[in-house]
């Protein structure tokens, strides 16, 4: 197996971009990591799909390996698509998978959504296709955490203190149920903390998963999904703060689309059943490519 990496221009500075390959023609996947302002590193685990095909991954402007400017006005979502589609230019992508996962699921349909060619699949992995119905599906989440904890959160929100150790220990009590429920949280995901930027996460989405103020608040893509005509899968965990009713509905208008529960994982299967979430993305992409031939 071979790994490339570098540095690509796009708008704003420079995005570090890691593609690993072996001998193969088999059509390229490439990952949109989540956040906003997150980075490659809780997925590099998707490297295995390497097997069948060329994985790409790259850290969005602003976060991991990437470039930090500091000009605020690139944190919105046209800039990301278009800086997916200078990624796709500079590694001379004619077709690709595209797997996106959490936020980068907003950013892989909104990428479709702009008609570029060369798009072959997509994967939705936890998708955050409308923040209002997100939205809504956190208020519920939240009325099933313990009521000290309810009342810590609003508290908090209404008095502008969600920077305070006190809303970040509640936070985290939900992260448990709804995020990452495997116990103890390893290293791993400890490791990679420096690598997220908060700033962009605030700008764009706000002060927790649950509590959306940034400017994604009113992205709401579900009246186009019926617009998406290649193979399309929409994942999610039993226990996932993107829900299962919601990742199902999604799927229900795209024509065709696939709609897979892993049953012992919240938002990150890929972290809590790695063996699973790669059989099943794995599955879906050599179907598609299958069907192609």
């Amino acid at each position: 197996m071979s790994i490339k990496e570098g540095f690509i221009d796009v708008t704003g500075g420079k995005v570090w971009y890691q593609i690993h390959e072996k001998n193969t023609n088999s059509t390229p996947v490439i990952v949109l990591h989540g956040g906003p302002g997150s980075s490659h590193y809780s997925l590099q685990g998707l490297q295995k799909l390497v097997e069948d095909r060329p994985v790409i991954f790259y850290d969005q402007l602003g976060c991991g390996k990437s470039d930090r400017p500091i000009d605020t006005t690139l944190w919105n979502i046209d800039r990301f698509v278009e800086e997916l589609g200078q990624i796709r230019e500079a590694l001379s992508l004619d077709e690709f998978h595209i797997l996106g996962h959490s936020w980068g699921t907003t950013l892989a349909a909104a990428y479709y959504l702009s008609k570029p060619d060369g798009v072959k699949s997509i994967i939705f992995s936890s998708p955050c296709l409308s923040a209002p119905l997100w939205a809504e599906d956190q208020d519920k989440n939240r009325k099933l955490l313990p009521l000290e904890v309810q009342q810590t959160l609003k508290n908090c929100e209404e008095n502008g203190t969600t920077d305070s150790a006190e809303y970040k220990n509640a936070t985290a009590v939900f992260n448990k149920h709804f995020v990452y429920r495997l116990e103890p949280n390893p290293e791993f995901i400890k490791n990679g903390a420096h690598l997220r930027n908060r700033e962009v996460y605030n700008i764009m989405w706000g002060p927790s998963e649950f509590h959306v103020t940034g400017n994604l608040k009113d992205f709401d893509c579900t009246s186009k999904l019926k617009d998406i005509h290649v193979p399309t899968i929409y994942t999610c965990g039993r226990f996932d703060e993107a829900t299962p009713e919601s990742t199902k509905y999604f799927s229900t208008l795209t024509p065709n689309g696939k709609f897979h529960v892993f049953e012992q994982s919240a938002h990150m299967p890929y972290l809590e059943e790695p063996e699973e979430y790669l059989r099943v993305i794995g599955s879906f992409l050599n179907d598609v490519d299958l069907n192609d031939q």
